[in-house]
């Protein structure tokens, strides 16, 4: 579940915070005078979205290593395409 909780709240419960987030899975925004300045997650799903970044990255410098013939254009849809299919399997992470 996704909540959002002031900053001073955060702090005055920051075990029933961790808590939900560990148990439930939850996703707690932490937001000061109205504008969101963090957010707490479960540490495995942390951990699946740093695998997919450095994936992610991986496939870029790969991408750019083998393909200095390629056009601009065409690299921009390959990295499109890798995003759209880490997306998609990160999704199913929680």
């Amino acid at each position: 579940m996704k909540r959002t909780v002031s900053a001073l709240d955060a702090r005055r419960r920051l075990g029933e915070v961790l808590e939900g987030v560990y148990y439930r899975g939850d996703e707690v925004v932490i937001e000061r005078a109205g504008k969101p300045m963090a957010v707490v997650i479960p540490a495995d799903r942390y951990e699946a979205l740093e695998l997919s970044r450095e994936r992610l990255f991986d496939f870029i410098e790969e991408a750019h290593g083998r393909n200095n013939d390629v056009s601009e254009a065409e690299l921009a849809a390959e990295i499109e395409q890798a995003i759209r299919e880490v997306r998609a399997g990160s999704s199913g992470d929680r």
